[in-house]
């Protein structure tokens, strides 16, 4: 788990990241390069990742099926609901979401945290409105956390 003292806020305990995967860890269902080491970095830190997906293209188990994350995939209609569910489960209170679609508006929406990744695929407005935290590119989504202080930095008051 991650532990984020942030001035201005109440302490941050984060025990699950959420990430979307189309257009947030993977452009065209394949994973973004440098995510792999990210991912396992987080696990090593006792956070547990999900990857919550309609899996577009059909490569997401190929894709990260080795890596320490556990892939919840979804039927195409009504993933926003299904994502928040997954979120509301596991404790929003105590979760960081990553993504960058319209049907992540609602999982960052019940997180303690949420970032939208900017890529090459862009972002929602409504989920871009609804974000704590903007970046670039998933890896820069996930230096946030594998480095706190960045955190702390982009948040205090």
């Amino acid at each position: 788990m991650i532990n984020l003292e942030i001035p201005g806020h109440e302490p941050i305990v984060v025990e699950h990241v959420t990430f979307d995967y189309n257009g947030t860890l993977a452009v065209d269902g394949y994973l973004v390069d440098g995510l792999k080491e990210r991912l396992v970095a987080l696990a090593d830190q006792g956070v547990d990742v999900y990857i919550l997906t309609a899996d577009t293209f059909g490569l997401v188990r190929k894709q990260c099926g080795h890596l320490p994350v556990t892939i919840e995939i979804f039927s195409k209609d009504n993933i926003s609901k299904k994502k928040q569910a997954v979120v509301e489960a596991l404790g929003g209170a105590t979760n960081v979401a990553i993504g960058n679609g319209n049907n992540d508006r609602e999982m960052f929406l019940e997180s303690r945290l949420s970032i939208v990744v900017m890529g090459k695929e862009g972002c929602c407005v409504q989920s871009l409105l609804a974000a704590d935290i903007v970046v670039n590119s998933p890896l820069d989504a996930l230096d946030l956390l594998l480095n706190p202080e960045r955190l702390v930095a982009t948040l205090r008051t």
